[in-house]
């Protein structure tokens, strides 16, 4: 601010006068103290000499006030001898330049003795002046683009899920995107979800791409939109006070795949937050409140991890090059110490629960010795993966065969139970007389009931059905589960006449929709009762719990992988099938047409398992078991109270902002 008062000049440090564009730099102003007469200063060679009409202000034109946040520059003090005769307004002429013998003192910086002019009532924190190092959190926001943040949280995501399987990812990637989008308008917060989604997805669901380029991209789309609705969602939770932003965060995630599980067309539950802990300390969470519980958690580990970085960045002090702020005192550094503890200390406990809950093992109905035949198919990967019609089937005959003879020489023990893979009948072997007499060789050459995968025809045209069926050297015993979950735009077409017309190749590579189950998929074989849960069922949680509930005591997920290729889903299927035997306790194999075959203990440990796109048969005894977990119990229960937590906390960060607009809103205005 300018001064509008008379000006009185004091004693002050050297000051140059300020140049004009094009003028050399005038030297320092010599200090009143000096013996020099009280006379405008010699003119110095022209090198140095500033204008004549800046050196001095006169009356008739005073010098021009300082610019705001300026030092204003005062003349130095002439001595005045009482009597004398005061000096003339003008000045006089220029005397010729006279040596001294004193050098002009060198100038010191204006920080070490002249205080700021800003007014201090205005603002706390005096504005950055040029030269002024920018802060910390400024410099990482302009390092760091939001879109970059969030495209590198998905990735982290998906490097979080097998195949790569780096589990501890997964809380780090929504840590990056809760920081993300955290004060941030809602309309923002969703198109870096949508990055984030797709960041995620792209490379999680490349094994769709042997469809065509634009069903991966398509669907991988669809899945980010979905996904992406827990960023406003996050940015909406975290107008709250703590410690609700960490535990609604969770919640939110969880209810965001219960949409994903549902809608649309059913839904398609690929790719949870559950699904990246089958291995990890965890996993045992699954057996209390099933995969959403388990689903929350991690995400609220993800949240307490940002909450602890936001308060270990606010505590560190921001340097700049003028000047270095002292050391926080210690009462500060204990109080940031307990801030930190706090979100340390839940992540800690979070994380080490698992190990509390005990996962049971033993038999309560005794053991089966079960062998999965894996017979493997003539292409690694594609539309036509199974090869000619019934070469499938022959493939698992020759491995059943295998087993007989390993078993006859004494190197594997006689199974109880013979399990083959989906589709390792691609014929119908009620209409088929030859697939029904190769389905009666394999059981009574494995001297044990046989469980096969087989598309059956109709009912009507243009149907088919996806079943697991019990067949006996005696031929097929009645008992047989249809798919109650098929999989849309892959098993059957909504819209069939509209798509078929607008893409022609769905007409020739789906000719048939495969129709719904009805009936919960428990079928009897060898004294015991078989969960069979066929293929993208297992990521579903009401499918598997349902044979559970009615009477399973193993399950088996029969699934066919051969047309995806080495791109990762077989993998991410096998942690889904090792979660479902740790909430269920129940032992649990994975029998594939190529791999990843599997067989799984209750407590999720895998006692066997093969490679992709080989040939292979697993044999093992595992317990039988008939209690029902927690998760068993509380149903969809978990799940309803996470949604009702996550809606809840959405609704009151939307009117805590509100709330707070409207307060600080002045009368009169819009």
């Amino acid at each position: 601010m300018t001064e509008t008062g008379p000006v009185t000049a004091t004693p002050a440090h050297p000051r140059t006068t300020t140049p004009v564009d094009g003028d050399p730099a005038p030297t320092p102003a010599t200090p009143a103290a000096d013996t020099i007469p009280a006379q405008p200063t010699a003119q110095p060679p022209s090198d140095t000499a500033p204008p004549p009409e800046t050196a001095q202000p006169d009356a008739d034109h005073p010098a021009p006030p300082p610019a705001t946040g300026e030092r204003p520059v005062h003349a130095p003090e002439t001595p005045h001898t009482p009597g004398a005769t005061p000096p003339a307004t003008d000045p006089p002429a220029p005397a010729p330049a006279q040596p001294t013998s004193r050098a002009p003192e060198p100038r010191q910086p204006a920080t070490d003795t002249i205080e700021n002019t800003t007014s201090t009532a205005q603002t706390d924190t005096p504005p950055p002046t040029t030269g002024e190092r920018p802060t910390r959190r400024a410099t990482l926001r302009r390092r760091t683009p939001p879109a970059l943040t969030a495209l590198t949280g998905g990735v982290l995501l998906y490097l979080a899920t097998p195949p790569v399987g780096a589990w501890p990812l997964a809380p780090l990637a929504i840590t990056l995107l809760t920081l993300t989008v955290r004060h941030r308008r809602l309309r923002a917060s969703y198109t870096l979800g949508l990055l984030f989604g797709l960041g995620f997805f792209l490379p999680l669901l490349r094994f769709v791409s042997f469809v065509g380029a634009d069903a991966w991209i398509v669907l991988a789309l669809a899945e980010a939109a979905i996904l992406a609705l827990t960023a406003p969602a996050t940015t909406l939770v975290w107008r709250l006070p703590a410690p609700w932003p960490a535990l609604a965060t969770g919640a939110v995630w969880a209810a965001d795949e219960a949409l994903r599980g549902r809608a649309p067309f059913g839904g398609f539950p690929w790719g949870r937050l559950a699904f990246t802990q089958s291995h990890s300390p965890l996993t045992p969470l699954v057996a209390l409140g099933g995969a959403p519980l388990l689903t929350a958690t991690v995400a609220t580990l993800g949240a307490l991890l940002a909450h602890t970085t936001l308060t270990a960045h606010s505590a560190r002090p921001t340097r700049t090059r003028r000047a270095t702020p002292p050391p926080a005192p210690p009462t500060r550094r204990r109080t940031t110490a307990t801030r930190l503890a706090a979100p340390l200390l839940a992540t800690l406990t979070l994380t080490l629960t698992g190990h509390l809950i005990p996962l049971p093992t033993n038999p309560e109905h005794g053991t089966r010795t079960i062998a999965a035949i894996q017979g493997n198919v003539t292409t690694d990967g594609g539309i036509h993966a199974l090869g000619r019609a019934f070469q499938v089937t022959t493939n698992h005959l020759t491995q059943t065969q295998r087993l007989a003879a390993d078993v006859t020489a004494g190197r594997t023990p006689q199974p109880d139970l013979v399990l083959w893979p989906e589709n390792s009948s691609d014929l119908d072997p009620l209409l088929d007389p030859t697939v029904a007499t190769a389905l009666r060789d394999a059981a009574r050459t494995a001297k044990a009931p046989l469980l096969v995968g087989a598309v059956l025809d109709g009912p009507g045209p243009g149907h088919v059905r996806n079943a697991g069926m019990i067949w006996t050297e005696n031929g097929f015993t009645g008992h047989m589960y249809v798919k109650r979950h098929p999989v849309p735009f892959a098993e059957y077409l909504p819209g069939r006449a509209l798509l078929t017309t607008l893409i022609t190749r769905f007409a020739d590579d789906m000719p048939s929709d495969f129709v719904h189950g009805t009936t919960v998929g428990t079928l009897p074989a060898a004294g015991t009762t078989i969960g069979d849960v066929i293929c993208f069922e297992v990521a579903y949680d009401t499918l598997v719990r349902d044979t559970v509930n009615h009477g399973a005591e193993l399950l088996v997920i029969q699934t066919n992988n051969a047309s995806f290729g080495r791109n990762g889903e077989s993998q991410q299927q096998l942690a889904m099938s090792r979660l479902r035997a740790v909430e269920h306790a129940r032992t649990t194999i994975q029998v594939s047409t190529s791999g990843q075959s599997a067989l799984i203990t209750p407590d999720g440990t895998i006692v066997a398992q093969s490679g992709l796109y080989q040939p292979a048969v697993l044999t093992a005894t595992l317990p039988l078991r008939t209690s029902r977990t927690l998760a068993d119990r509380a149903g969809i229960l978990p799940e309803a109270v996470l949604l009702t937590l996550a809606l809840g906390a959405m609704m009151a960060g939307a009117l805590r902002r509100t709330t707070r607009t409207t307060r600080t809103t002045p009368a009169g205005t819009t």
